[in-house]
């Protein structure tokens, strides 16, 4: 029997048990995404912003508006709110150094790479840099498609503009190649170079959807820590359609907690946390 009890401390909205697992039902239905008890009150304080922007007092009615209207404009909000969207440029570095040797022996024009969780850009940035460190150009063969689920950090993306401390990481080299310092209202502020941008291609794409709207095969697709917000059978759909869209000799990229072995008849490891096709798979994909 589902508990109405409210949960944990006094809430400025009516937050009960019962609503709690209604969004949990409804983010997986969406997106896919799996939230367990420890996620509670991450719910409630994301999901409080969408009630006070529409003047509502509880999640139980909120959630009834939800469902009443399936096209509403509403589940983007409500699927933004959810959306985990921690990132940051060069993030998990080994693999970019891998792209870069897979880049430099690869023979592919363009060298074609799908970002499939791009968050607010700073990962497709930094696959665009490591082409144009890689190829030793600053217009080099390359085409990166950059998606994500929420719309309104690819709108971030997009602009490439970011607060400065953003790049704390990044070497000095790497900041004047690759960004524009703001000044007046925009100090503190940096903007990709066009240089980069004009590599990237930005789209919303769920990964739950029967179909992608992505033309052609990849050299590298870069999926990371992501599957671990997918149940097992969700998990196999979407990197099996993923197999699909790969090169026979490209790599899939995946988080550092993250691993294929379940998917062993079709997905080899060729580096840390890094596959490719099997024989089998590529065969039986039709990509020969």
């Amino acid at each position: 029997m589902v508990s109405n009890s409210p949960l944990s401390d006094p809430h400025e909205f009516s937050y009960s048990t019962a609503d709690f697992n209604k969004v949990v039902q409804l983010i997986y239905q969406r997106a896919g995404i799996r939230l367990n008890d420890s996620k509670q009150q991450m719910v409630y304080s994301r999901l409080a912003r969408r009630l006070r922007a529409l003047n509502m007092t509880s999640f139980s009615q909120y959630l009834t508006q939800l469902e009443k209207d399936a096209d509403s404009e509403e589940w983007q909000q409500f699927t933004n709110s959810l959306t985990t969207n921690l990132t940051s440029f060069f993030r998990e570095s080994y693999h970019f150094d891998m792209l870069a040797q897979q880049m430099k022996k690869s023979a592919a024009k363009p060298f074609r790479i799908w970002c499939s969780a791009a968050s607010t850009g700073e990962e497709p940035y930094s696959l665009a840099m490591t082409a144009i460190e890689a190829y030793q150009s600053n217009h080099p063969n390359v085409e990166i498609v950059a998606s994500d689920l929420d719309t309104q950090v690819l709108a971030t993306g997009a602009t490439g503009i970011y607060t400065l401390d953003k790049l704390e990481k990044l070497s000095m080299e790497r900041k004047r190649a690759f960004f524009l310092k703001g000044k007046g209202s925009d100090s503190g502020k940096v903007r990709a170079k066009k240089i980069l941008r004009e590599l990237l291609e930005f789209q919303q794409i769920n990964l739950l959807n029967d179909s992608w709207p992505l033309q052609g095969r990849f050299d590298a697709i870069f999926c990371r820590n992501v599957m671990i917000y997918f149940d097992r059978p969700t998990q196999k759909v979407i990197l099996e359609k993923m197999g699909h869209l790969l090169k026979p000799e490209g790599h899939l990229y995946v988080g550092h907690s993250e691993n294929l072995q379940f998917l062993s008849d079709y997905y080899a490891s060729c580096g840390k946390t890094t596959y490719r096709l099997t024989e089998h798979a590529i065969s039986q994909w039709g990509h020969r």
